[in-house]
């Protein structure tokens, strides 16, 4: 596979991450990479790399089904439902509490 510096990729090859802020997915597979050296990792000068999609071939996601919508928006609302109170937040329950915040904190609310 076809490597390149950072920033020196030809121009119609693009990350999947550029693709998906421009409202397409890639279609097919990678046709290069690209490579850089990153200090954020758990060795030092160790290389990292992303895979590169020609542009030309990416299309806009499909459409979900109805039944995919009221799938995810009930996985979503099963993250907000906190397990003590069984209110549901306008966030995420952390998976680290396990609870909501004030249920966490051992706050309770006089009913």
């Amino acid at each position: 596979m076809p490597t390149y510096p950072w920033g020196l990729a030809p121009a119609g090859l693009q990350t999947r991450d550029q693709l998906v802020a421009q409202g397409l997915r890639p279609r097919g597979p990678a046709v290069a990479q690209v490579m850089w050296f990153s200090k954020k990792t758990t060795t030092p000068f160790e290389p990292r790399f992303a895979r590169l999609y020609e542009a030309a071939r990416a299309t806009p996601p499909k459409p979900r089904s109805p039944g995919q919508l009221a799938s995810l928006a009930a996985a979503m609302r099963a993250r907000r439902t906190c397990p003590e109170c069984g209110q549901v937040k306008d966030y995420c329950i952390a998976r680290s509490l396990g609870a909501c915040v004030p249920c966490a904190d051992g706050f309770t609310t006089a009913a």
